[in-house]
């Protein structure tokens, strides 16, 4: 709902009464009944009040009314078969007129056929059948008057026929016009679609990046504490107890963010009950990678950055962490800190060797890495270096708005 009343006025992106996409279809399948029987009731009526005005054309009988209510009926099929109707009706018209009957608001039923064939697409059929209405019309007009009902009648003469032309000159550019704006609309439909598709698209990459660090980096955690439990559960009791009371912080630490993010789920839009976590979290970090057995080096001072940043540097690092413990034969790792003002340069290393063929990382982790960085506008690069060992270089903006 939000969403909508975002949106503004209804005549930036289609009237009220259109549907989405998914709804355009089913709405155009259904019989226009209430338009129909309000034309037939103009029509029925309006001839009949033109018809005292017009004494010397043949008098509304009961074929005029049948031809007339047959006219209007045909509308009910303008959605459906509009090249058909328009037609249909412009010829029925026609009969109308040759037949001798007053002039009046017969000629609404062409109008609304031939503008509903030219919105629907089939201009070039709607233009054919006013053409064919005018070119009847003033055969009628102009030449076959003289053996036409009613008798003694008149020419019309050449001005009545270029009114007659104007006016359906206008009635196409008219239509014209609501078709061009109909398409508009359906492009904004799409594209608004597309949008929402792509945002929903970039949420659950989100959230599938936040349960991928926050899960392998507590899982690692567990991982080794409980292979160091094991193995000290008969020499040395107290330490297989404090391996798994680290196993149990670990885990309480990795439900909790993981119902964080499971949050967003059930209540979109809803404030997270706890703040995201930052590089101010980093001392955790450094304890939980020390109760796996790695020793980590903190080198320089994390600036102050936006909530976003923050976030994800605060991911990259432990991400890079945490491939260290799964991927590295090295007990020792560095995390550094270097900010000119206008980046943030974020530098994980560790001694190596790789124990693997996944050395750095099995590629999710990378690539989420990699998501993160290029979200800010910043860059990771990763890699074996020269003395041996892995790196990770994040460069980050400092300087971001928060909108972004």
């Amino acid at each position: 709902m939000e969403e909508q009343r975002a949106l503004g006025p209804w005549w930036r992106y289609g009237p009220p009464w259109r549907g989405g996409p998914d709804e355009a279809e089913p709405r155009r399948a259904r019989r226009p009944w209430r338009s129909t029987v309000l034309v037939t009731v103009i029509v029925l009526a309006g001839s009949n009040f033109a018809a005292h005005g017009q004494s010397h054309r043949v008098p509304l009988d009961g074929y005029a009314r049948v031809l007339l209510l047959v006219t209007c009926l045909m509308l009910l099929w303008r959605h459906r078969h509009p090249v058909a109707v328009a037609f249909g009706t412009a010829l029925a018209v026609l009969g109308y007129l040759a037949a001798g009957y007053p002039y009046g608001p017969v000629f609404l039923t062409v109008a609304l056929a031939c503008f509903s064939a030219v919105v629907a697409g089939h201009r070039r059929a709607a233009w054919a059948a006013l053409g064919l209405l005018w070119a009847g019309h003033a055969l009628i007009g102009l030449w076959l008057y003289r053996w036409l009902p009613p008798a003694g009648d008149k020419s019309v003469g050449i001005t009545e026929e270029v009114v007659v032309g104007t006016w359906m000159l206008a009635l196409v550019a008219l239509s014209e016009l609501a078709r061009v704006r109909r398409e508009q609309w359906a492009r904004e439909r799409a594209d608004r679609a597309q949008a929402a598709r792509r945002r929903a698209d970039e949420e659950r990459l989100r959230i599938a990046r936040e349960l991928h660090d926050v899960l392998a980096h507590s899982i690692s955690v567990i991982n080794v504490q409980a292979g160091m439990g094991l193995a000290l559960l008969d020499s040395d009791p107290e330490q297989a107890r404090a391996a798994l009371t680290t196993i149990k912080a670990a885990s309480k630490e990795a439900l909790g963010e993981v119902r964080q993010v499971l949050d967003t789920l059930r209540a979109p839009g809803a404030a997270p009950r706890a703040p995201a976590p930052g590089l101010d979290r980093l001392p955790e970090l450094v304890e939980q990678a020390a109760a796996a057995g790695l020793t980590v080096e903190v080198e320089g001072e994390p600036p102050h950055l936006s909530p976003g940043a923050d976030l994800a540097a605060f991911r990259i690092v432990q991400e890079a962490l945490t491939n260290v413990v799964r991927h590295s034969g090295s007990r020792h790792a560095r995390v550094t800190f270097a900010h000119d003002g206008e980046a943030l340069r974020l530098r994980v290393d560790d001694d190596g060797p790789a124990t693997g063929a996944d050395a750095g990382g099995s590629g999710n982790g990378l690539a989420g890495m990699r998501e993160r960085a290029a979200a800010l506008g910043g860059t990771i690069e990763a890699g074996p270096r020269r003395g041996g060992g892995f790196g990770v270089l994040a460069v980050l903006p400092s300087h971001l708005r928060e909108d972004q």
